[in-house]
Parts: structure tokens; sequence; C-alpha cells
């Protein structure tokens, strides 16, 4: 049987018809739903490039084929593009096959016709819309609307589907609950084998010259608190801490940032790496850091980052939204959006290596609850259980 996985992450398809992805969505991600089913269909938006950039990796391959949605970025190009879009995802699904559909998400919401007929299909909840259009995440003049309409939809897509699984243990499941007869269960969808992990947690010493700060998140969007944690790192400056502060990641809204450390007057401090590759070039940037923080102001359901930064032992900062919580204690948690409250967290932590080694021991031992080993079962049981919910409605279906 096939499945057909919709998402909201954006491809490159270069002209031998190869097709490329970032660090978030590789074929080895897509491979995972080869547990329970014989082939991937992968439904998403698709731009033409000569050539892919030098940190994207390859994302098709065997028993995994994608389907091209028209390329649009935002609501403005999405609504030029509304039929074509919505015809070559509904064509994109054939009637015997399985369906998983990644929320939130737009391309998702295309197949509303076709959930209504009582075909069962599963969610992979990885994202809050609720927090993603919070005043202040996002500038949109609809952006009110937004929260309330997509909102509003994820949660009569968790009531029907037939199989609901999330990226949180509780938040989203509190938020966006499932029916009361659908197969619910909860999985990260981060990538963490044994070589994730280092052998034992860190220690920690006064010492001389800049202590290293880095954050992995999107420069696409504002909600990820890049503008927050730049400010709070020129406090810390300000106020006589030595950082060297470093972002991996690459987005729309780079230049607007690289411009407010220069108003900031810390350039000589911050360096923007870009996007890298995954794996080994990430894991030698977390193991220079002393801290690793994420000022998110929300959007996220599980920030994948911070468990990969967890597994390498490093001390965690983050901000008190989504499935952060989830992930670190209140003492190493500050208020969304408050750049002063962020500053005087990472002064207090920095500033004690006793609290930087028990923290690296504690991230260390709460990554291992996301290793490949533990989630791999449950994401194949919802497979499983969403093929079996396929078989027999296909059986019951003139």
């Amino acid at each position: 049987m096939r499945v057909c996985v919709t998402t909201e992450q954006r491809f490159v398809r270069t002209p031998d018809k190869r097709f490329w992805a970032s660090a978030a969505s590789p074929y080895s991600f897509w491979r995972r739903y080869l547990d329970a089913f014989d082939e991937v269909r992968v439904i998403a938006r698709v731009a033409d490039a000569a050539e892919p950039a030098p940190s994207w990796k390859r994302a098709d391959g065997e028993g995994v084929t994608f389907e091209s949605v028209p390329y649009y970025v935002g609501p403005y190009q999405y609504l030029l593009r509304l039929r074509p879009i919505h015809k070559a995802v509904r064509e994109a699904v054939g009637p015997a096959d399985a369906l998983i559909l990644r929320v939130g998400s737009q391309i998702a919401a295309c197949l509303e016709p076709v959930l209504r007929t009582g075909r069962p299909f599963g969610l992979e909840v990885v994202g809050d819309p609720y927090g993603f259009f919070a005043p202040g995440s996002v500038s949109h003049p609809l952006r009110p609307f937004f929260r309330w309409l997509f909102t509003r939809r994820l949660r009569r897509q968790c009531q029907r589907a037939s199989a609901v699984a999330y990226v949180t243990s509780g938040f989203l499941q509190h938020r966006y609950p499932p029916s009361e007869t659908a197969f619910c269960t909860s999985y990260s969808s981060v990538e963490l084998g044994e070589d994730a992990f280092v052998m034992a947690p860190r220690s920690f010493d006064r010492q001389s010259g800049p202590m290293r700060v880095v954050s992995v998140a999107s420069l696409e969007l504002p909600n990820k608190g890049v503008d927050v944690l730049i400010d709070a790192a020129a406090t810390c400056i300000q106020q006589g801490s030595e950082l060297e502060l470093v972002f991996i990641g690459d987005g729309r809204c780079r230049s607007e940032y690289e411009r407010r450390v220069v108003r900031r007057r810390i350039g000589g401090h911050v360096c923007f790496l870009g996007t890298i590759p995954t794996g080994r070039p990430v894991r030698d940037q977390l193991d220079r850091a002393q801290l690793f923080v994420l000022a998110v102001k929300g959007g996220d359901g599980l920030p994948r980052a911070m468990i990969e930064a967890m597994a390498r032992g490093v001390p965690c900062v983050g901000s008190a939204v989504a499935g952060i919580p989830e992930l670190l204690p209140p003492e190493d948690l500050v208020p969304r959006g408050d750049a002063n409250a962020l500053a005087r967290k990472i002064r207090e932590v920095l500033n004690h290596p006793e609290r930087m080694a028990r923290m690296s021991a504690a991230n260390l031992a709460r990554a291992r609850e996301y290793g490949d080993s533990v989630l791999g079962v449950r994401r194949r049981e919802f497979y499983v259980h969403l093929r079996r919910a396929t078989q027999e409605w296909l059986r019951r279906v003139p």
C-alpha cells in the first residue's frame, strides 16, 4: 500500500528530476514511513533550480517519490495559485492510498472534501497555529483572523481523524484534542541514533574568553524570536559578559537580523553561519557551545533542534511556549518575547559552572527519551494502525 503524506516543507527539483531538501526533511526522514507502507508519495511545494544548495540533501529515493504542488510563499501567492494548488493536491491522492497529513498545513486543507467522505486518515500534529499567529509572532494585518481560522480548522481535523500523532506529550493534545475513538500517540520528528548522543554529561569551568551561545532556527519568519535573542545578547554584553552568539539557519529575515546586530553594536560578537549540513557538522557546532538558546515566540510543537542540543549534553534555555516546558524545568525557561528576562537567565546560567553541569546531565537523560529506539516503536504502531484502517475501509467501499 502507498501512503500519501502532505507537508508544508518546501523542496527543490533539479533538471535531472531529483528532489532536494533542507536540513529538516531529507530522504532518511521519509524512509521511516516504509516501516509499514510499500511506497511513500510526498505532496509538497517544489521549486525548480539548476542545482541544490551545498547544504541540501537528496529527499527522494527508493520507495519515496514526490508530487509537486505549484510553488508559493505566503497567503497572497497562495490565493493567486489557488485553483492549480487544489487540483494538484487532490489529484496526487489515489483511491487506494493511505493518507497522512502533517499539520497545521494549508496544503492539507486542500483535501477537506476528501476527508468528509468517511475515508480514514492520520494526522501528525507538528505545529500550533494558535501560537504561530499569537501577537508578536508574525506581522500581518489578518493575523487575528488567521489565528481563529487555522486553530478552528486544526481542531476540526483532529476530531475527524482516525489516528492522531502529536509531537508533544500533552501540550498539543490539550489544545487540539482527538476524538474519543481515534488511535492517539506521540512522537517527535527528531532523528536521534546512537551517534547523536554524547557518552557522558559535560563539566564546565570558569574560562577566560567569550562563552559560546548557539541557536538553531529558521530565519524565514519572525516567530523564532531571533530578534529577542539578539537584544538579550546585546544586554549581556553591555553588562560585561563576554559572549559569542552563533546562529545556524537561514531565511528571508536574515538581512533584517544582521541590521539589528549592527544597530545594537554587537557585530563583533554575532555570527550567522547560515544553513549547514545536518549530522556531524551541526553536532560539531553544538559540541563547542557552552549554552543553547531558543527564544521562540510561538508556533513550534516541539523543537527538534533543542532535543538535538540536549543529546550533546549542552545546557539549554528556552521560552515557556508550546512543548518546550516538556523538555526543560521551570528554572531554565523565560517568558516569550522578554529580552530582558532572557538576558538575566543567560548571565545566571553562564556564571555558575556547577549549574551548567547539572543542566547537562539532566538534558542528556531527557534526550534519551527521544532516541530512535524509543520513538520508532510508536511511529510504527501509528503507521500500522492507519494501514489497517485504510484496508478495512477499502473492503467496505463499493
